[in-house]
Order: C-alpha cells, then sequence, then structure tokens
C-alpha cells in the first residue's frame, strides 16, 4: 500500500468537476484508491463519496493506493492534483 498526503490547491476545491477529474483517472486502475480527510475516509472512486468530504482549497488530505498497479496509480492521481485537476 502506498499512502502520500497533498493540499489541494485548485481554486474551489474538489468540487464536482475536479472530483469527477479524479475519479476518472482512480477508475482506470485495479487498485483501491482511499481520499482521507481528518478521520473521514471515502471511496476515490466515487464521486458522491468525494464530495460528501467537502475538500476545499488548501486543504490537506491522504490519500491510500492499494493493489498490483498501485505505483502507476499513484503517479497519475499525483499529477493530477499536482495540476490542479487541469483547470487553471
Amino acid at each position: 500500500m502506498i499512502e502520500f498526503k497533498t493540499q489541494v490547491n485548485n481554486k474551489i476545491g474538489m468540487h464536482l468537476r475536479a472530483a469527477g477529474e479524479f475519479v476518472k483517472i482512480a477508475t482506470r486502475f485495479a487498485s483501491e484508491v482511499t481520499v482521507i480527510k481528518n478521520d473521514k475516509r471515502a471511496n476515490g472512486k466515487s464521486i458522491l463519496g468525494l464530495a460528501s468530504l467537502a475538500i476545499g482549497r488548501g486543504v490537506t488530505i491522504s490519500i491510500e493506493v492499494e493493489g498490483k498497479d498501485e505505483q502507476e496509480a499513484t503517479a497519475a492521481l499525483q499529477q493530477l492534483i499536482a495540476n490542479n485537476f487541469y483547470e487553471e
């Protein structure tokens, strides 16, 4: 399992469109993806789950990736977040 922390820095946080981009990438991989904000956990392949976390700009989240392609999935998700969900 790979776990990493990251800060969400796009203008309005992980709103529905950004969550959709996250899910689109996460579902390309067999690995399980879990997003954690404080003590709340959500399936990284569920838009509604991610929306329930209410991740705003500047919030630090943890992401756990576990499975046979966890290295590739982690790299793709890190790139998405580093590029502000391709919004800016």
